[in-house]
């Protein structure tokens, strides 16, 4: 009987196509490197054959739901989200859950990927736990399920010894590299990445890659035309006193009806419109360190280190040297 791990990746009308893609190509140069199979990777959908994902690319199921049985390694649950007015919704088809929750336990392990948390969370395998998603849905995960602490930041997690969760879309690379290092050393992850062009631990979480600023309305115009003066003014020196007065509240007052409406106290909120200015001047400029620190507001190279390191898990040059887009 073969060794390998047997690895079921769920299939499903509209799921992200990366997401199925991604690891099973991890866990092909995984055999490929190692010259023999450590990985047997089968696709099972609701009924065979083909399935539409989310790019339109059609794939195809190995086998049936009902014929995955309980011979299952590693099972591991992508996602699919609709996209609305309000931004990303993400989806959980009831005949998927209840699979996945019948298929769970007789797994080693379970891992999802990106948005696919919220069906994992939806088939009770997530209550009591830490997990993750892609960070757009985030809010939306916590809300559904109150017993599960969503942590928006990290780029996977490992829960419970068996239960991972992924974060948004790329990040089922490092997750599934991770399951690579987990099962064959880190030797064989770091060859695997090293043929994906990619970093093996990728420095700083997800916040990296989201836009933290992209708020809905708050409801109110008032509060709204304060973010955007904000944004509008982050060099300058931006007072709580100096911000009630402008709204025309109390001190406390503004305090409150802030944090209320946006999630943040202020002072949170401007440092993290300021790391956001000091990311677009670090991807897109030249200048030195100093001037970034001044241009976004956040005063000296040693207040913009600790600003980067306390949201992002990096500093300034690491950022950089990784995503700047100028020559």
């Amino acid at each position: 009987m073969s060794s390998a791990h047997r690895v079921v990746i769920a299939l499903f009308p509209d799921v992200d196509l990366l997401d199925v893609t991604g690891p099973a190509e991890v866990f092909a140069l995984a055999n490929r490197i190692a010259g023999r199979e450590l990985y047997d990777v089968r696709l099972a959908g609701l009924t065979g054959g083909h399935v539409t994902t989310s790019a339109g690319v059609r794939l195809v199921a190995d086998l049936t739901f009902d014929e995955v049985g309980d011979r299952v390694d590693t099972l591991l649950v992508p996602g699919a989200v609709r996209v609305t007015p309000g931004g990303p919704v993400a989806l959980s088809e009831p005949e998927v859950v209840a699979w996945v929750r019948r298929t769970a336990p007789a797994a080693r392990r379970v891992a999802s990927v990106c948005v696919g948390a919220h069906i994992l969370a939806d088939a009770g395998l997530l209550d009591g736990l830490t997990a993750t998603t892609h960070w757009s849905t985030a809010a939306q995960l916590a809300a559904d399920h109150p017993n599960v602490t969503v942590d928006p930041d990290p780029i996977f997690v490992r829960s419970s010894g068996r239960v991972w969760t992924g974060a948004g879309i790329s990040a089922c690379l490092d997750l599934t590299l991770a399951l690579v290092a987990e099962d064959h050393g880190e030797e064989t992850a770091l060859a695997v990445a090293r043929e994906l062009v990619m970093y093996l631990k990728r420095q700083g979480g997800q916040s990296q890659f989201s836009v933290p600023l992209t708020h809905a309305s708050s409801g109110r115009r008032d509060i709204d035309d304060l973010r955007l003066w904000i944004a509008e003014h982050l060099a300058e020196e931006l007072t709580t006193i100096e911000l009630a007065a402008r709204m025309g509240l109390s001190q406390r007052q503004f305090t409150r009806v802030f944090k209320q409406l946006t999630g943040a106290t202020p002072a949170a909120y401007i440092e993290a419109a300021r790391v956001e200015a000091a990311r677009r001047l670090l991807e897109t400029t030249d200048l030195p360190l100093p001037r970034v620190a001044a241009d976004s507001g956040l005063g000296s190279v040693e207040t913009l280190h600790r600003a980067f390191r306390r949201r992002l898990g990096t500093g300034p040059g690491s950022y950089r040297r990784r995503f700047r887009t100028v020559a």
